[in-house]
């Protein structure tokens, strides 16, 4: 199968585009490498470089290359930037998405898979957070998010297009981005690495949901072989406080860092986690890697490479 993955290069991105090439597909990345690195890309794939808020380049890419299948992880993910400049956001994730799906319905794309947000989807909710909750999203970016997934309802409704979309918890491991406000666990091992003090948002005690980039990659396989359509979450229905992380790589790196804490984020929910068991059952996912050997496996790239 002939697959365009959008953020390719990324930090996630990348990761699908192995797994795909490991199955023998045909890939096609398109990335403009503002965050992800062309050297992360599968020597088996083709790099485009574009943006996805380039409609010319978009429409030119997916008419030429006419992929079967477009897998979607470009995106502006950082939750605090959202806050302070939402219209930048909403460039990049609604028009960028709008973008590459007014090319994907004139070639008959045959479906569209698309990373979405599970942690700031669901608001202020009850954890864990489940598709049959309202979505009810605290920042531009989580309704971003919201608004793709709507729109990709459309595009089924009115051109027959299925899609899938899934909904990450925090998303962790090797080739994460620690140089921007996504990815505590990155952000930790890369300071660390260089013998610099991390600074924790807040008290630390807010919670998260870590799921290893492994096993999101695997739940990116499921989803070409899925006849299903809709929503599904992805993470671990774990919630790790932002204080045990820190400890959790301090201890990988044997190292005793002191807590250092700063002003809480705007934007910023309290807890999250994920059910996944609409995932287990539609798609036979569910994740295989623990939090403390995902950490181990995080801390020993971030060593091994320097970055």
């Amino acid at each position: 199968m002939k697959i365009l993955v959008t953020g390719g290069a990324g930090f996630i991105g990348s990761h699908v585009v192995d797994r795909y090439c490991a199955l023998g597909h045909e890939v096609i990345v398109l990335d403009n490498l503002s965050t992800g690195q062309e050297k992360f890309v599968n020597e088996k794939a083709r790099l485009i470089t574009a943006d996805i808020t380039d409609r010319e380049a978009v429409s030119r890419t997916i008419t030429q290359e006419r992929p079967e299948l477009i897998n979607h992880h470009a995106a502006h993910i950082q939750v605090g930037y959202s806050v302070e400049n939402p219209q930048f956001d909403a460039k990049n994730n609604i028009l960028g998405l709008l973008n590459i799906m007014e090319a994907a319905r004139s070639i008959g794309v045959k479906k569209v898979i698309m990373a979405s947000t599970g942690g700031a989807m669901y608001g202020n909710k009850q954890t864990p957070f489940s598709e049959e909750m309202k979505e009810e999203p605290l920042s531009p970016y989580g309704i971003s998010k919201r608004a793709g997934e709507l729109y990709l309802n459309y595009y089924r409704e009115l051109y027959g297009i299925p899609y899938v979309v899934l909904r990450y918890s925090n998303v962790y491991g090797p080739r994460q981005n620690a140089h921007g406000e996504s990815g505590v666990i990155a952000i930790f091992s890369e300071l660390i690495a260089a013998g610099k003090q991390p600074k924790i948002n807040g008290d630390g005690t807010h919670t998260r949901d870590y799921v290893f980039v492994e096993d999101v990659a695997r739940a990116n396989e499921l989803a070409l072989e899925t006849e299903a359509t809709g929503e599904f979450n992805i993470g671990t229905n774990r919630e790790i406080s932002t204080n045990d992380v820190f400890a959790a790589v301090t201890r990988e790196f044997g190292t005793s860092s002191e807590v250092e804490h700063g002003p809480e984020r705007p934007g910023e929910q309290v807890t999250s986690s994920l059910d996944y068991s609409k995932a287990q059952r539609v798609l036979g996912w569910e994740p295989t890697v623990d939090f403390e050997n995902g950490v181990k496996k995080t801390v020993e790239w971030y060593t091994k490479t320097g970055i």
